[in-house]
């Protein structure tokens, strides 16, 4: 069975056809276009009839690709701007009509137990309580429990990378003072995140993998130190640039790699960046619905 998940999130719509072969996932082809909506969401506190359009048009394409290459199932999942926009139910219509597949908004919840999912099957694990952090644009999702299993304590904060970049890291590069409000804001807002502590920690989403190309697959205290202090010096058209990053993405990079730090530090390991996430934890979803059916 091939699947397509096409996922609408604060920065980018990606999507993914996969297929299961021997318990694993196997990727069949990837798109992603930076779309932005997160920004107008922050800047006006709903979508523009042209950036629905924008979003629809995209999700058309891909769901017509899919089709063409044969997809048994296709889904699209909307995370934060379906959720904090005002006219978030117009967005889903319009992605629905364009798709004439299903359309989800996901929970928090949902958001971070895909996540989880995603990441925890993409990677070959040591221990047996694991972490999965995912910095979105809009919020961020912190998941524990067990490689084998489902999680046991799912967390979202409401604080993103693109959130936090349109309120205090507008400059570029961002100065002193919006720096430190950023990171007092990120400190103020995770206060009250106290997970239980996993022997392993994953990074899932953009963010990671952006930072992963400045720093390395392993997000420690040292090297979400050596990330913040590059980004802080240098544009984010210089940071696209030199490490193959969209330049959407680089601007909000900065703000990623504080709330990775913050969090980091919570769950006491270093994070791993996981090449899986979100989009095969849906794939994951509903093969298992189909084998459940059948």
């Amino acid at each position: 069975m091939e699947v397509c998940v096409i996922d609408v999130g604060s920065h980018t719509v990606r999507m993914l056809l996969a297929r299961r072969d021997d318990g694993v996932i196997q990727p069949l082809r990837e798109e992603k276009a930076a779309l932005g909506l997160g920004a107008e969401v922050e800047r006006f506190g709903r979508l523009s009839r042209g950036k629905i359009e924008e979003a629809a048009d995209l999700v058309r394409s891909y769901a017509r690709i899919a089709r063409k290459a044969g997809a048994d199932h296709i889904e699209t999942v909307v995370t934060a701007p379906g959720r904090q926009s005002g006219n978030g139910p117009v967005l889903v219509r319009a992605l629905r009509e364009a798709s004439s597949a299903e359309v989800r908004v996901l929970s928090p919840e949902e958001e971070g137990r895909l996540a989880f999912a995603g990441a925890v099957h993409g990677m070959a694990l040591d221990g047996e309580s694991v972490a999965v952090c995912d910095v979105g644009g809009g919020s961020t999702e912190t998941v524990v429990g067990s490689r084998c299993g489902d999680p046991v304590w799912v967390r979202s904060v409401d604080v993103g990378a693109l959130r936090l970049t349109r309120r205090f890291l507008d400059e570029d590069p961002p100065s002193r003072d919006g720096l430190a409000l950023a990171r007092l804001t990120v400190e103020r807002e995770f206060a009250s995140l106290t997970p239980p502590l996993p022997k392993v920690g994953l990074a899932a989403g953009g963010t990671a993998r952006a930072l992963r190309k400045l720093v390395g697959d392993e997000l420690g205290r040292s090297e979400l130190e050596a990330a913040i202090a590059l980004l802080r010096e240098k544009r984010s058209a210089r940071i696209a640039k030199s490490y193959g990053i969209d330049r959407g993405r680089a601007k909000t990079l900065i703000a990623g790699a504080l709330i990775l730090e913050t969090v980091q530090c919570r769950l006491n390991v270093p994070l791993c960046v996981s090449r899986a996430g979100l989009r095969e934890g849906a794939v994951l979803a509903v093969l298992d619905e189909a084998a459940a059916a059948a």
